[in-house]
């Protein structure tokens, strides 16, 4: 597994080594921004950039891809760590917090143990352009409060005056440079040099608000720290939800970004195996003062549009947050909050899906809701409903649709017989349509239903199917089932007696027992 880190299948060392110290530079704001959200330390933020970032990128299944502190576990962190100092004073928050995230990091790995990662496949397309235009809302409101007047971590009133218009044109800058230095050359990503050049620009003549303001990254190599808590059931039932919803809040922004990257590098990734990486990254996350997190898309889209291909594009970025947060800190806290904010805005275009406009009238009102649900409530709650509710909206909407395609054709009849023939699904949604269509009392002494292009999807499906037998039996006639597909013979013979059909003696390779 560790010879996947040298050896290079994709990208190159250059394109990964220039790519990660770009994306480090973009994971620095964040972090720092995450921990003042969930109201921690902000090197425990930078932490867990390092460790995490290091652990999935050299062990997970999805190269090229970028983990660190999220903004999507920070807001469900936040009441967490409020909570916590209520019940054991100030500072014991962050205690509980670290124990949920090895806990939630515990759950992680299971999840990659048990293969349940695959789960993922079945999240449609439009849930897929909705968490793609949430996630893109949500970072651009998240970098629109780097406008506001700061004292640190306090956010104070819209920026007026002089102080705008420099963040407005570093901004602008930072943008113009990004979209038109690869004109140039391609060999340098174009984010660094933006962020080299506006900070070269606002370090020789300009006073604007820089990462030194919002808090130095400033400290020493992580050491082990195992949460100050009371290892009881009371705390493991106070912590255990929010681990919970932390896994899975961490886990379906991870592989839904997975699917993301697998499409714009046209690759595939490992989801199981990235399950298992984050697990692990965040139990050692938790244990050495890291907050935990989860992948990012925005960073993960700089790490590849700046090159990064490779295992060590993530591994890079890792070793370069460190060397900030050891040695570099006087640098970077010069890096002005504008060209960070300008690169984010270039990715917030980039991420957002434009073509969703373009389905409007093209495709069914059914997948245009959907699209525009999944972009709400990703903005309004978080990532983890939002995703869970596109595909139950998904879901309720084949049914119904499903329910409405279940078509029943005479395909020859004679005194003595009829022959139905069946087309659609036979499931809980469309069993009541089924049972509409036929009428016993009008039908001769045998019926044949051909099962050809129908199939037998559920219990309803059997109980439907009994139920007709019955109608039939009832009216003193017999019904018949013909070319049933090998998995609803099967179900057919795992009811045994619950469904007692019959099957018509033309049926070639299947017999089972007559109605009595």
């Amino acid at each position: 597994m560790f010879t996947d880190l040298f050896q290079k299948k994709r990208g190159t060392w250059k394109g990964d080594a220039l790519a990660g110290l770009t994306t480090a530079l973009a994971l620095v704001p964040g972090s720092i921004a995450f921990a003042f959200v969930a109201g921690v330390p902000p090197i425990s933020g930078l932490y867990a950039g390092f460790i995490i970032c290091l652990i999935t990128a050299a062990l997970g299944g999805r190269p090229g891809m970028i983990s660190s502190a999220a903004g999507s576990l920070a807001v469900v962190m936040v009441a967490l760590v409020a909570e916590g100092n209520r019940r054991g004073g100030e500072g014991a928050g962050f205690e509980y917090l670290l124990l949920a995230v090895i806990l939630m990091g515990v759950i992680q790995v299971l999840i990659g143990v048990l293969r349940l990662a695959r789960f993922i496949r079945l999240v449609p397309h439009p849930v897929m352009m909705g968490f793609v235009n949430g996630l893109a809302i949500v970072v651009f409101l998240s970098q629109l409060k780097m406008f506001r007047e700061r004292d640190g971590a306090t956010v104070g009133d819209w920026l007026q005056g002089p102080p705008l218009w420099t963040m407005i044109g570093l901004c602008a800058a930072t943008m113009a440079i990004v979209y038109l230095f690869p004109r140039i050359t391609r060999k340098v990503p174009s984010s660094l040099v933006a962020i080299i050049t506006v900070s070269l620009v606002a370090f020789f003549g300009i006073s604007t608000f820089t990462v030194g303001d919002l808090s130095s990254v400033q400290g020493s190599l992580p050491s082990l720290h195992l949460p100050q808590v009371p290892l009881t059931w009371e705390t493991f039932r106070f912590i255990a939800p929010y681990a919970v919803i932390l896994s899975l809040v961490g886990l379906v922004e991870t592989l839904m970004t997975l699917q993301l990257i697998d499409e714009v590098t046209d690759t595939r990734g490992k989801g199981n195996r990235e399950a298992l990486a984050l697990g692990a990254a965040n139990i050692v996350a938790g244990a050495f003062k890291g907050m935990g997190g989860c992948a990012l898309v925005g960073e993960s889209l700089i790490n590849i549009g700046s090159g990064g291909r490779g295992r060590m594009s993530g591994v890079f970025a890792a070793i370069a947050l460190l060397t900030f947060i050891l040695v570099g800190a006087p640098l970077i806290d010069r890096i002005p909050i504008a060209a960070l904010t300008g690169v984010m805005f270039v990715v917030v275009i980039a991420t957002f899906e434009w073509t969703s406009f373009k389905t409007l009238g093209k495709v069914p009102l059914s997948d245009v809701f959907v699209i525009i649900a999944v972009t709400g409530i990703t903005v309004w709650q978080d990532l983890a409903i939002a995703v869970i509710s596109g595909v139950v909206l998904s879901a309720l909407v084949f049914a119904w649709k499903s329910a409405k395609h279940v078509r029943l054709s005479v395909v020859s009849e004679t005194e003595e017989e009829r022959i139905y023939g069946l087309e659609g699904l036979l499931y809980f949604g469309s069993v009541r349509d089924f049972a509409e269509q036929f009428r016993p009392a009008d039908d001769p002494p045998r019926v044949i239903v051909d099962f050809r292009q129908a199939k037998v999807c559920d219990l309803s499906g059997l109980v439907a199917i009994k139920s007709l037998a019955e109608r039939y039996r009832k009216q003193g006639r017999t019904l018949q089932l013909r070319h049933l597909s090998p998995d609803c013979r099967r179900m057919l013979d795992r009811a045994g007696s619950l469904v007692p059909v019959e099957i018509a003696a033309d049926d070639p390779d299947y017999s089972v027992a007559r109605i009595p």
